[in-house]
């Protein structure tokens, strides 16, 4: 029996960064004499074990065999009479089919030395065909290592998997933790642009997919495309070190400017009402967690009142946090600053650059609900115990006039 470090590990060593879990091969024992030896069984569709000490996993040397469309439909076999390169073929990329053996030997049988050093996704062998999750795997290793590029063959493949709808096949919570763990990374927009290279965006998210070649105008989004602004937006929020919510409300915040009538463009007037439906559309098809979803339909739908907030009047102030539930969520509310701020500063072009330019809105904005927040209803809801029904009046009117000393705002007939 011997034991191999593989995947993962191996290839963060070689690239010379931190490593969190090991995953190990087995070659050449039978799941009897892991047991025998304290290992304790956990796989369901082929054998893997638990360490009894350190926890890690352990997976029996195997091979697979396609047997039907979409990424569950395998059958496994495992024998000691298995080899370690029969098991490493199997794997997705080369830089993922690196062995280590406890002496610091390597097994390299598919270059994937070569391709670390290259910078270069390439996938082991035409088995990679068999399961389209690895085309969601290599658009978040895109943005995890966004200094490496996909292979010219390994796109084409990519693309002819697309082509033969086998990524129709995936499930929808499949779908949404690849990409949940994409936005999450250093370089989300790389995921995206993979997605996009081979044609995948299009049926996973195609209310994105259709943005680029929308146009905005330039005075505003010098970048102009509207899928470029996206990119820059959800890596704004990487840089932040933003949430999950925040950044997938990023993502999403702009849907609505790719339903927009042509005729009007590049003015995209009513894109946020529009853009709500979408983002409901897209989070519901992909099962995204309710957290997740309500961060970003807030977001769609109020983000060109953020970037208004310093014109608008403290009564209008005070309807925006009602109708974002700030007063009772304003961790939320502020979540949506952020993620408003990122839309901001995702704007770059050839002469002038976004990314550091103040956002005094989310600071203004915060003054307003916390002005607000400190307005006691149930002092005035005490006070009204005979008109019950004008409460809901008396506690706004109360806020609007609180926003309006800590703003220093003009009379609601005045401003904007």
């Amino acid at each position: 029996m011997k034991i191999y470090v593989v995947g993962g590990a191996v290839r963060d060593e070689l690239l010379g960064l931190p490593v969190k879990d090991h995953d190990h091969v087995v070659v050449g024992a039978t799941p009897d004499d892991m047991v025998a030896q304290g290992y304790r069984p956990v796989g369901k569709d082929f054998p893997v074990f638990l360490h009894p000490k350190t926890q890690e996993e352990y997976a029996l040397a195997r091979t697979e065999r396609k047997t039907a469309p979409g990424y569950k439909g395998f059958v496994f076999h495992t024998s000691t009479e298995v080899t370690l390169e029969e098991d490493l073929v199997r794997r997705d990329l080369t830089i993922n089919a690196i062995a280590r053996a406890d002496d610091g030997t390597l097994t390299d049988p598919f270059g994937g030395q070569r391709d670390i050093a290259a910078r270069i996704f390439r996938h082991v062998s035409d088995a990679f065909a068999e399961d389209p999750v690895r085309i969601l795997r290599v658009a978040r290793f895109a943005a995890r290592y966004p200094d490496f590029r996909v292979a010219p063959e390994t796109n084409a493949l990519m693309r002819q998997m697309v082509e033969q709808g086998e990524v129709d096949a995936l499930v929808a919570e499949r779908v949404w933790q690849e990409l949940s763990r994409g936005l999450m990374e250093q370089q989300p927009s790389r995921m995206i642009e993979v997605l996009r290279d081979c044609g995948a965006l299009a049926r996973i998210l195609p209310e994105l997919d259709v943005l680029w070649g929308v146009p905005q105008p330039e005075k505003w989004h010098p970048e102009i495309d509207t899928g470029a602004h996206i990119l820059q937006v959800i890596d704004c929020a990487a840089r932040a070190n933003l949430a999950l919510p925040a950044r997938v409300a990023c993502l999403m915040h702009d849907l609505g400017k790719g339903v927009t009538p042509p005729d009007n463009w590049p003015a995209h007037h009513g894109h946020e009402e529009l853009g709500v439906k979408l983002v409901e559309q897209v989070c519901k098809r992909l099962r995204v967690p309710t957290d997740c979803r309500d961060l970003a339909v807030m977001t769609a739908r109020e983000h060109g009142n953020v970037g208004r907030a310093l014109q608008l009047r403290p009564n209008t102030i005070v309807k925006l946090l009602e109708r974002c539930d700030a007063f009772r969520k304003p961790a939320r509310f502020s979540q949506m600053l952020l993620a408003t701020e990122c839309d901001s500063r995702g704007r770059i072009g050839p002469s002038a650059s976004y990314q550091d330019a103040p956002f005094p809105q989310a600071a203004y904005l915060e003054t307003a609900m916390a002005a607000a927040r400190a307005v006691n209803a149930g002092e005035i809801a005490q006070r009204c115990l005979d008109n019950p029904q004008r409460i809901p009046e008396f506690v706004h009117r109360e806020r609007v006039k609180a926003v309006k000393i800590a703003l220093n705002a003009d009379d609601d007939d005045a401003a904007v």
